[in-house]
């Protein structure tokens, strides 16, 4: 029987980062959206203490010049995708929140912008919202980037969508935008938006308490019954009301595991004006091994 260290050590459900054949410089390949150059003196991401980091607002909400950004403990602001390590320890992540559950104002990372702040998304000049609320907290694992030129053989040989990897947390505390979570990964659902493949991670807090309960696919329809098709079905028909099609899922239209899934996700870890391809492997079932 395992320790309870090698437990922690190997708890269910998380991403296993098997670097490439290391950094190499990228700059030239990569849309001008994702580069991202750190101002002299900025506290570097291997210093970054993420329980000092706290959201910081400029001007009012909902308009064209509202902005979200992420301070250090000296007031100093960091980029919230470049800056936030990917990895928090003990098997867990590190989830940006962009968008509170129950709210419908589309936020997301400014990624053509310095420091990289949460805004509101807009079409035509205009901001946009969902047509109805999120059910969960929104948001995006730092670090992280599905890559535009990468084919997924496993998702329909569909292409990333350009940006960061989206996280669907399920606890039940309505956070902040802004908001530095620690989670645990317990499943993914692979959206394909307009033929781009869009992954959806589905986490929980480290602060809920059910986080000890769930380590699964199995242990979210045990504990949070019927959560992951309502996720499924939310992000399948958001578009509709505009009168866009539903998206699909890949992987037979469930969310992935150990057992439906048994390969990678290729993503690449952006930071500075390099990248460094990495595979990114979701076990979400390990509960044999402990």
């Amino acid at each position: 029987m395992a320790t309870a260290a090698t437990a922690s050590a190997t708890a269910a459900t998380r991403f296993t980062l098997l670097a490439g054949a290391g950094l190499r410089s990228r700059v030239s390949r990569l849309p001008t959206a994702v580069r991202f150059q750190r101002p002299r003196g900025l506290t570097t991401t291997a210093l970054l203490k993420t329980v000092d980091l706290k959201p910081k607002e400029q001007g009012q909400p909902e308009t064209l010049d509202y902005r979200v950004f992420l301070v250090d403990g000296g007031g100093r602001k960091v980029s919230p995708w470049h800056d936030v390590p990917l990895r928090a320890g003990d098997g867990a992540f590190h989830f940006i929140v962009e968008i509170p559950k129950e709210s419908s104002a589309k936020m997301e990372v400014a990624t053509d912008e310095a420091f990289t702040p949460i805004k509101q998304d807009t079409k035509k000049g205009n901001l946009r919202y969902y047509p109805y609320n999120i059910n969960w907290n929104y948001g995006l694992l730092p670090q992280t980037w599905e890559d535009p030129t990468s084919a997924n053989s496993d998702v329909e040989g569909a292409f990333g969508d350009n940006d960061p990897v989206d996280v669907v947390e399920i606890g039940d505390r309505r956070a902040n935008i802004g908001d530095v979570l620690k989670v645990k990964p317990l499943a993914a659902l692979a959206m394909i938006d307009e033929g781009e493949l869009d992954w959806k991670i589905v986490a929980i807090s480290l602060d809920d308490p059910k986080a000890s309960l769930v380590n699964d696919v199995d242990d979210v329809e045990k504990h949070f019954p019927g959560t992951l098709t309502a996720i499924r079905d939310w992000f399948r028909d958001y578009k509709i009301p505009d009168g866009k099609p539903a998206n699909r899922f890949g992987l037979g239209n469930k969310p992935a595991s150990k057992v439906s899934l048994n390969s990678t996700f290729l993503f690449s870890l952006k930071h500075r004006d390099y990248s460094c391809s990495l595979m990114v492997s979701l076990f979400v079932s390990t509960r044999n091994m402990l």
